[in-house]
């Protein structure tokens, strides 16, 4: 199962491994008018110090749409065929829904989504981090996290045209249909 309409991309790495810069070259590349969305929430100086690296490297005219939580609401009123959108990233966005304050359903915010992703008329590129790799964490809200992640990107992948792994800065292509 891929999507039919528009081109969706899967960015996927560790954490510094390039796939945020990797992404914002691909829709710089697009051509497109570039929307961003953010699905960071600021919670202490550290993130504030992250999100202020991401505005100074992407470009000045990217409209910024900052939504921790109605992913799939956003992408469907955004989604034109003639954009694009960069998601950065699924991982924190994960994290707002299964730990946030909010009375959804993590399985139907899930199924939303990968519901959304058959309908996009335009180019969309969704980061995310790879948490997988390593051993299995300690702690019961760890290894959940870990879990529903992995699940995530799974389906995700299963329904994209293109999967690209960045690590070291270097993309690898793992699907692109």
């Amino acid at each position: 199962m891929s999507t039919k309409k528009g081109a969706v991309e899967l960015v996927i790495g560790g954490a510094r491994s390039g796939k945020s810069s990797y992404a914002e070259q691909v829709a710089k590349e697009s051509g497109k008018a570039v929307i961003y969305v953010a699905t960071s929430e600021v919670r202490d100086n550290e993130m504030a110090k992250r999100v202020e690296l991401h505005k100074a490297q992407r470009p000045a005219h990217w409209r910024v749409v900052e939504e921790p939580f109605a992913l799939s609401k956003v992408l469907r009123e955004q989604s034109k065929e003639d954009n694009c959108i960069l998601v950065d990233c699924l991982t924190l966005w994960l994290s707002n829904c299964l730990f946030g304050e909010t009375d959804m359903e993590w399985s139907e915010v899930k199924s939303e989504l990968l519901d959304t992703l058959e309908q996009l008329p335009g180019q969309v590129i969704m980061v995310t981090n790879e948490v997988g790799c390593g051993i299995v964490p300690m702690g019961e809200m760890s290894r959940k996290y870990v879990d529903e992640a992995g699940w995530l990107h799974q389906a995700i992948a299963a329904r994209v045209a293109k999967v690209t792994l960045v690590t070291a800065g270097l993309p690898m292509h793992l699907k692109d249909q």
